[in-house]
């Protein structure tokens, strides 16, 4: 698992107009108990990270990690790589 401190935050682009992403994961991650969800978001410029929410059994986390990459996956234009 990659360090928050390694994850540059993204910054819009100032001449208008948002940026796409580039590629789109998701993480499980297990934190005081509970199994945590969280998204990675590549742009050009920069990676995002967000918590997305947490889960009580890592059954449910992973389940949940994989329907929310497939719906963002969606929104990436162009083909995906891989």
């Amino acid at each position: 698992m990659a360090d928050r401190s390694d994850i540059e935050p993204h910054t819009e682009d100032n001449e208008g107009g948002s940026e796409h992403a580039l590629a789109i994961d998701t993480v499980v991650v297990y934190e005081r108990g509970r199994w945590a969800v969280d998204i990675i978001v590549v742009f050009a410029d920069g990676i995002v990270r967000k918590r997305i929410d947490n889960h009580p059994t890592q059954a449910r986390a992973e389940l949940s990690a994989r329907m929310i990459k497939r719906a963002a996956e969606r929104d990436i234009r162009g083909p995906l790589n891989g």
